[in-house]
C-alpha cells in the first residue's frame, strides 16, 4: 500500500482571523511571527505553494519598540524612477507620520517575493490605535 503526502489546497483553508496587540513588542520579532501566521506555518497542513495562512489584525502599531539605536539609524528608501529620485526616511520619522507602515514593511520583507506572497500580504490589517473595524470577523486574540 502506498502512502501519499497530503498537499493542502487554498480552498481547504477555513480562513481564521487573529488579533495581535503590538503594545511594547519588538518590531522584528513580532513581524517574523506575523509573517509565519500569514504563511500558515503554524498549520499542520502547511503547503509552501498554497495559501493556508490566517488573516492578521494588528492594533496599537504606534506603541511598537525598536531595540538599540534603530529609531535614529534605520533608514527606509524609495525611488521615484527618475534620475536623482531617491527618497529616504528614518524609522523615527516614519513612526511619527505612519506607524503602521513600520509593521507593514517589516512583514512584507519576510513574505515570499511572488504572487502568493502578495496575496498573503493583503490579509494583513494594521492599525495605529486600539480600535479596528473587523469585529464582524470575530478575530481570536493571539499572544505573540
Amino acid at each position: 500500500m502506498k502512502k501519499y503526502t497530503y498537499s493542502a489546497k487554498t480552498s481547504d483553508n477555513p480562513g481564521h482571523w487573529c488579533l495581535v496587540d503590538a503594545d511594547g513588542a519588538v518590531l522584528g520579532r513580532l513581524a517574523s511571527q506575523i509573517a509565519a501566521r500569514l504563511r500558515g506555518k503554524h498549520n499542520p497542513a502547511f503547503t509552501p505553494h498554497a495559501d493556508t495562512g490566517d488573516s492578521v489584525i494588528v492594533i496599537n502599531a504606534d506603541k511598537i519598540k525598536l531595540t538599540g539605536r534603530k529609531m535614529e539609524q534605520k533608514t527606509y528608501y524609495r525611488h521615484s524612477g527618475y534620475v536623482g529620485g531617491i527618497k529616504s526616511v528614518t524609522a523615527r520619522k516614519l513612526m511619527e507620520e505612519k506607524p503602521e507602515e513600520l509593521i507593514r514593511k517589516a512583514v512584507k520583507g519576510m513574505l515570499p517575493k511572488n504572487s502568493l506572497g502578495r496575496q498573503m500580504y493583503l490579509k494583513l490589517k494594521v492599525y495605529a490605535g486600539g480600535e479596528h473595524p473587523h469585529s464582524a470577523q470575530q478575530p481570536q486574540s493571539l499572544k505573540l
